[in-house]
């Protein structure tokens, strides 16, 4: 394929992943409402929120080995076309019973579309150089959507109604389904076999229980439940590990971890992820519950983490003209603890600009990983089996965002609940009862509230410090021995 040509090929790449996770992040402003509009229960707009990841969490292994089985173009373009039919329906649904029906086929569209794009990139761009800025400018689509999709969400909202916010995928998507059979390449494994549906049963299954049990710890008023589905989740998923190990060609190929240097990869996307989501929750919180900003400009005061992945990532492939890329990942992995810990001092006057800082210097620390990482990902398999690579790092990144939110929202709650003596379960239910009348003299004063939710953050922000400390000695110790000979710089 002629490089001009892989360019705007990738140009086509980019559209799927910066409008879904645009989309993504502008659904959380549009909740409220269109949780009014349409009478959604609270469980119903948990459900809103969370079919599509549970979908996407259970069919991208499967999707990723799909596209090499019967080719990653034709694939994209049918989970392209179909996302754009979705996003249609899902902006005039008239119930919630229908809108959480179409997040959930959205959902399985949109398991197509990460591991088809990141394998067909791999295929066109064979040059590790350029393959590497190709998965840099993919990353920073992804994340510069993540960041702008709150800020598009609010203008729309402002004009329009709830459905506005879907419709916006759907121009991009119909663009890749037409143009990407005309601009990009078909590839598919030659002897890539045939899909097991065992693997594919519980691959799905063992991801289901897990993602569901880890969400459930943040709401569930018992531990009975979360635990059983932990628990079969773990059970299944150790089935499916030892499926995959006995099978010739199986359905995700773990022989892969034999290589630590790919190991040291996968285990920094998992704990960045929960790092990252733990961090961004508490932080969210904190901008509207104790510096009282609105949802709305909270959202936007959070779009420096995502612009800072979006920076980190596009100056990736320009460390790696100075330094090896676990050199780069790891010096990366040790900015964003520095981040953290502008975090840890976030008080008083000086709290929203530390925020701010520290959470765009976390993110431009991750974005060496996010890029670097993936594209060892990616070059460490034959092109044969590329799908089946990029769905083991979304697998990863996916998995990390749940912990993240579920086990530091946890440690958060704990820190708080012991700050106001456990007279408050959380920070909202404190303003809910301080804004109430007649005012409870039982209740936490909200100040005492606002400073213990304040130590939370503090904690936890700590606790994400030390992961990616952790994580920049994991990758510079599993470091290939030998370093191989740098290329030379490309222009």
């Amino acid at each position: 394929m002629r490089v001009d040509r892989a360019w705007l090929g990738l140009a086509v790449l980019m559209l799927p992943t910066t409008f879904v996770a645009m989309d993504l992040t502008a659904l959380f402003l549009a909740l409220p409402r269109l949780a009014a509009d349409l009478g959604a229960s609270s469980v119903q707009q948990l459900w809103i929120s969370d079919a599509y990841g549970f979908l996407v969490a259970g069919l991208v292994i499967t999707m990723g080995t799909l596209g090499d089985r019967i080719g990653r173009r034709r694939l994209l373009t049918i989970g392209a076309a179909a996302f754009a039919v979705l996003s249609v329906v899902g902006a005039f649904s008239t119930d919630p019973t229908m809108l959480i029906v179409v997040r959930a086929l959205l959902g399985a569209a949109g398991a197509t579309l990460a591991p088809s794009t990141l394998a067909l990139i791999s295929n066109m761009f064979p040059d590790p150089g350029h393959r590497g800025r190709a998965v840099s400018l993919w990353a920073t689509g992804q994340f510069a959507g993540g960041a702008f999709g709150p800020v598009l969400a609010g203008l729309l909202l402002q004009h329009f109604w709830w459905g506005s916010v879907f419709l916006v995928a759907a121009p991009a998507m119909a663009l890749v389904a037409i143009a990407g059979p005309v601009l990009l390449p078909e590839y598919r494994g030659e002897r890539a076999g045939r899909l097991d549906p065992a693997s594919v049963a519980l691959s799905l299954v063992a991801v289901l229980c897990l993602v569901y049990g880890i969400k459930q710890l943040t709401l569930a008023d018992s531990l009975p439940a979360p635990a059983l589905a932990l628990l079969v989740g773990a059970v299944v998923g150790a089935l499916f590990v030892r499926r995959q190990l006995r099978l010739a060609t199986p359905l995700l190929d773990l022989r892969l971890l034999r290589n630590a240097p790919l190991t040291a990869v996968i285990v920094g996307l998992l704990f960045a992820g929960v790092a990252m989501a733990g961090t961004g929750l508490l932080v969210t919180q904190y901008l509207q519950g104790v510096l009282g900003f609105s949802p709305a400009a909270a959202a936007v005061l959070c779009a420096p983490m995502g612009i800072g992945c979006a920076v980190g990532t596009m100056a990736a492939p320009t460390l790696t003209r100075r330094l090896p890329k676990p050199t780069a990942i790891a010096a990366g992995l040790a900015v964003s603890a520095l981040g953290s810990l502008l975090l840890v001092g976030a008080h008083g006057v000086a709290a929203l600009p530390l925020v701010l800082v520290g959470t765009a210097v976390l993110g431009v620390g991750t974005g060496p990983l996010f890029a670097l990482g993936t594209g060892l990902v990616l070059g460490s398999v034959p092109p044969a089996r590329a799908g089946s690579a990029a769905s083991m790092s979304e697998t990863a990144n996916y998995l990390g965002g749940s912990l993240g939110v579920a086990l530091l929202g946890v440690l958060a709650a704990v820190v708080y609940q012991r700050g106001t003596g456990g007279r408050s379960d959380s920070l909202a239910d404190a303003l809910a009862a301080g804004h109430r009348p007649p005012a409870d003299p039982a209740a936490v004063p909200l100040d005492a509230a606002r400073a213990a939710f304040t130590d939370s953050m503090h904690v936890t922000a700590a606790v994400a410090a030390a992961l990616f400390a952790a994580l920049a000695v994991l990758v510079l110790v599993l470091r290939p021995a030998h370093r191989p000979a740098r290329e030379p710089a490309r222009t």
